[in-house]
């Protein structure tokens, strides 16, 4: 599949739940290969239904969503949550077995493969989340960011070709944040897409190829974390507030040159500018003199 087809292509003209509350109205949505897309917005906004219908958790009232080429429907939805690994935000509804190895085998038995290729492919998955010496243990006693890794590694052994996370920092310490945070970095670089949703905006900035804002069950704007933290029109229509280094910057007069996202950006902007200023102060002396 090319670069310039989509992975994924959500049409979404409308998802109603049951007690009438409408979760998603006329969003167009696509997942392009080697990307990591972040979705923002407040609690409401529609973020965790827009990834529910990625793998088909939930199908829209009216439209579409198509996988690798393929249309999905009633009866081949396993194709999506095969090719669309979802990471729920509450991990604990997603390890299901006695040992993390068991929980880790058990996607790929239902997918019928069983054996010594299903135990090679769930120790690949977790050694790529670095959580083989996790193998053993009993998954209600992991940390959360050991569940986390642990349903990471288990949709990975499906080898998808998305994997979607909900809030993959909620809750998490930052050590087990930046653990989190660094798998996923690693399995964009192993080929893998990535979609997730955050209200950890520095998380974002640092992670995310593009932007998604929602509001009101729809996407709002997308673009490079640089266009969308630096809008003030459509971070105010979602309640937003920017990245502390788009914060820093704007206090600093930084944001009209080198527009920095991410701490290391912001630091190596902080120097530019000193050395500049040092520079006009040097030649101002030398031409008094």
């Amino acid at each position: 599949m090319s670069a310039d087809e989509p992975l994924v292509d959500l049409q979404c003209g409308a998802h109603t739940y049951p007690d009438g509350t409408v979760g998603m109205h006329d969003v167009e949505f696509s997942v392009y290969p080697d990307e990591v897309v972040a979705l923002i917005g407040g609690n409401g906004a529609g973020k965790s239904t827009l990834l529910e219908h990625l793998n088909a958790t939930l199908v829209p009232d009216d439209g579409e969503l198509v996988v690798g080429g393929t249309p999905v429907t009633a009866d081949n939805k396993g194709h999506a949550r095969k090719e669309v690994g979802f990471v729920f935000q509450d991990p604990d509804t997603q390890l299901v077995a006695p040992t993390v190895r068991d929980d880790v085998l058990f996607g790929l038995q239902n997918y019928g493969v069983s054996g010594a290729e299903a135990l090679e492919r769930a120790r690949d998955a977790l050694a790529t989340v670095d959580a083989s010496h996790l193998e053993d243990r009993i998954p209600h006693y992991l940390s959360g960011g050991e569940k986390r890794l642990v349903g990471l590694a288990g949709v990975l052994a499906l080898d998808p070709s998305v994997i979607v996370l909900d809030e993959p920092l909620a809750g998490l310490d930052p050590e087990r944040s930046q653990l989190v945070a660094t798998r996923i970095r690693q399995i964009h670089d192993d080929g893998v897409s990535v979609v997730l949703s955050t209200h950890d905006l520095d998380f974002a900035a640092a992670v995310a190829d593009r932007v998604c804002v929602m509001t009101d069950g729809n996407v709002a704007g997308c673009g490079t974390p640089r266009e969308v933290f630096y809008d003030d029109a459509l971070l105010s229509e979602a309640n937003l507030h920017p990245p502390t280094a788009v914060r820093v910057a704007r206090e600093a007069g930084l944001d009209a040159t080198a527009r920095p996202l991410t701490d290391a950006e912001l630091v190596d902007a902080i120097s530019e500018a000193a050395a500049a200023d040092s520079a006009v102060r040097a030649a101002a002396g030398d031409g008094e003199r």
